[in-house]
């Protein structure tokens, strides 16, 4: 999904970037990109990721905090420049695939919960269509 719409993305910025049709074609796919930016379910989507960026976005930076406080501890240890210089490596080490596992969790948690709405989306559409039959 995320390759699609990367793709599409992509596409619509070369084109635009590229035309050489002038100013009215740069204005009438400027025109187009407006509409369709302005729909209700691209709208939707656009609340969704803004919202889950507030809720989740705070994982990584409290990891990489951490890390660093680690780091400035490791380096605070006693010991010859050399073991205190292992030690901060090793921290460092250490820090950066917390970082990673905790942005890794992010992104499980969305696609967790993209699944989630989708199945709930599907299960409500049966319903609605019985409704109205």
């Amino acid at each position: 999904m995320k390759g699609k719409i990367g793709l599409v993305v992509g596409l619509g910025v070369g084109y635009v970037l590229g035309t050489r049709a002038g100013r009215e074609r740069y204005e009438q796919i400027k025109t187009q990109w407006l509409k369709v930016w302005h729909l209700d379910p691209v709208q939707q989507q656009v609340t969704r990721v803004q919202d889950f960026a507030k809720a989740k976005a705070a994982a990584v930076p409290q990891a990489l905090w951490d890390g660093a406080v680690r780091v400035v501890r490791s380096a605070s240890t006693s010991g010859t420049p050399g073991q205190k210089l292992d030690s901060v490596i090793d921290t460092a080490k250490d820090a950066v695939d917390d970082v990673a596992d905790a942005a890794e969790d992010a992104v499980r948690r969305a696609e967790r919960a993209e699944r989630d709405e989708v199945k709930q989306a599907k299960a409500a559409k049966p319903a609605a269509r019985s409704k109205g039959d």
